[in-house]
C-alpha cells in the first residue's frame, strides 16, 4: 500500500495553511501583498517512458507568488507619508543596499534624510538651492529644515488692459499725481525685494494721452515716491503707442527698468519690467497678471510631495521651492522580486532590470501624499480559503487512515 498521496496532500494543504496564515498576519500592514500557493500534480515514470495508466502519486507546491495588485489608499496627517496609485516600488537604499518597497510611511530623521522604520533612505533626484531638480543618477533624497535666505528681484511682468473708451484727463488741468485720482486712468502695483530681503512697493500709473491717438503714459512710483521720467520731475515714465487694434507697437524707454532707491545698506535695485502684454481695448481697465521672482527671507512652515513625486517645501514668506523629487522603479516581472521581510523587496535575475523614472511617467503610478497603500490582502477570502485548506488537510489525513485501515487488514489474513 502507498501512504504517498495521502502525505504529499498532507504537506501541501500545511504549506497552504502557512500561506494563507501569513497573509491573514499581514492584512493590517502597510503595502503587503498577498501570496498564493500554486500546487502541480506528480506522476511517476518508468525507466522506458510514461506509460497512460500510471497513477498519480501526489501534489507538490510547485511555487508560493506574491499577488501585486493594488491596495486600497488610506489618507494619514503625516505629509511625508506616500501611497502609490499604479505600478512601481519605491527606491531605498540601505546602506548602500538598494531595495524597493511599497510602503510609503515615510520621516525625516536627524540628518533630514527621508526614511523608513527600518531606517532605509528614500531615494530621488536631488534639486538645487533655487528648486531646480535634477535628473539623473537617484541619491539620498536630503531635505534642508533651515531658513530660505532672500532673492534680489530681477525681473516683473504686468498684464494689463488700458480702457481705449476712457476719458483722457486734460493735461493743462489737471497734472498727474499720485495723490490724485482724477489724473490717472488706471493703476497697479507690486511688490519687490532687494538683496536683503527687504520689500518696496511699486506702483504704476496709466494716463490715457490726450493729444495723441492710442498713446498712453506710465508714471512711476517706489515705496510712495514718485520717479523721475527722461524728461525730468514730473514727467512720464514711459510712452505706450498702440494700433488700431488695440495692440501695443512700442515702448519708450524700451525695457521699462525701474530702479528702486534703497537705503538699509542693501545693494542697487533695478528690475526691469515686461509690459509687452498689455493691450488697449474697449472693456474696463483690468490687471490680469501681476508677477516677479523676489522673495523675502522665510523660515520653513511645512512640507508637501505633488503627484510626480515633486518634496516642495513652504517657507513663511509664502515661497515655495522643490527639494527633490521620488524615483519610482518598475520591473518587468515584479512576482521574481526576492522578498527580504520589513516590505523590503530585492532585485533579482528572475525579476529583471529596474525601470526608474518620475512618478506618473510611462506605466508608473502616480504618488498621493499624506496617504499610505493599504495590504491587498482580502481578509474575507482568507478566511474561507483557511476552512478550505483545513477540510483538504482532513480529507488527506482521512486517506493516510484509510490505507492503514487496509493494511491492517492484509496483515491479519490467516
Amino acid at each position: 500500500m502507498s501512504f504517498q498521496q495521502g502525505l504529499s496532500g498532507l504537506n501541501a494543504a500545511a504549506r497552504n495553511l502557512d500561506v494563507i496564515g501569513n497573509n491573514v498576519a499581514n492584512s493590517n500592514t502597510v503595502g503587503a501583498k498577498a501570496s498564493r500557493a500554486e500546487f502541480a500534480d506528480i506522476y511517476a515514470t518508468s525507466l522506458y517512458g510514461a506509460g497512460t495508466h500510471y497513477n498519480g502519486i501526489g501534489v507538490t507546491v510547485a511555487a508560493i507568488t506574491q499577488q501585486f495588485t493594488q491596495g486600497d489608499i488610506a489618507t494619514t496627517n503625516n505629509a511625508l507619508d506616500m501611497a502609490i496609485n499604479g505600478r512601481g516600488f519605491f527606491r531605498m537604499s540601505n546602506s548602500g543596499e538598494v531595495t524597493y518597497t511599497r510602503n510609503g510611511q515615510f520621516q525625516l530623521d536627524k540628518d533630514g534624510y527621508l526614511v523608513n522604520a527600518q531606517g532605509g533612505r528614500l531615494t530621488g533626484y536631488p534639486a538645487d538651492a533655487n528648486g531646480k531638480v535634477t535628473t539623473g543618477t537617484p541619491v539620498e533624497l536630503r531635505l534642508q529644515t533651515g531658513d530660505v535666505a532672500p532673492k534680489m528681484t530681477s525681473s516683473a511682468s504686468i498684464t494689463a488692459n488700458l480702457d481705449t473708451r476712457a476719458k483722457a484727463p486734460d493735461s493743462t488741468k489737471t497734472p498727474f499725481s499720485i495723490a490724485d485720482g482724477a489724473s490717472y486712468n488706471g493703476a497697479t502695483s507690486l511688490a519687490v525685494f532687494d538683496s536683503q530681503g527687504t520689500e518696496h512697493t511699486v506702483a504704476v500709473y496709466f494716463r490715457k494721452s490726450d493729444t495723441v491717438a492710442n498713446q498712453w503714459n506710465a508714471y512711476v512710483a517706489a515705496d510712495g515716491t514718485q520717479l523721475d521720467g527722461p524728461g525730468g520731475p514730473g514727467s512720464p515714465f514711459a510712452t505706450f503707442e498702440f494700433d488700431a487694434d488695440g495692440k501695443l507697437t512700442s515702448t519708450s524707454p524700451t525695457g521699462f527698468p525701474v530702479t528702486v532707491p534703497v537705503s538699509n545698506g542693501a545693494g542697487a535695485l533695478t528690475v526691469p519690467f515686461d509690459l509687452s502684454k498689455i493691450t488697449q481695448f474697449g472693456s474696463a481697465f483690468s490687471v490680469s497678471q501681476l508677477s516677479q521672482d523676489g522673495y523675502a527671507a522665510g523660515r520653513l512652515s511645512g512640507f508637501s510631495i505633488s503627484s510626480d513625486g515633486t518634496v516642495l517645501s513652504r517657507y513663511t514668506n509664502g515661497t515655495t521651492l522643490a527639494q527633490g523629487r521620488v524615483v519610482l522603479a518598475n520591473f518587468t516581472n515584479p512576482q521574481g522580486l526576492q522578498p527580504l521581510g520589513g516590505n523590503q523587496w530585492a532585485e533579482t535575475a528572475d525579476s529583471g532590470a529596474p525601470m526608474s523614472g518620475t512618478p506618473g511617467a510611462g506605466s508608473l503610478g502616480v504618488i498621493q501624499s499624506g496617504a499610505v497603500e493599504q495590504s491587498n490582502v482580502d481578509l474575507t477570502a482568507e478566511l474561507v480559503n483557511m476552512i478550505t485548506a483545513q477540510r483538504v488537510y482532513q480529507a488527506n489525513a482521512q486517506t493516510i487512515r484509510t490505507q492503514d485501515q487496509v493494511m491492517q487488514t492484509i496483515v491479519n489474513l490467516r
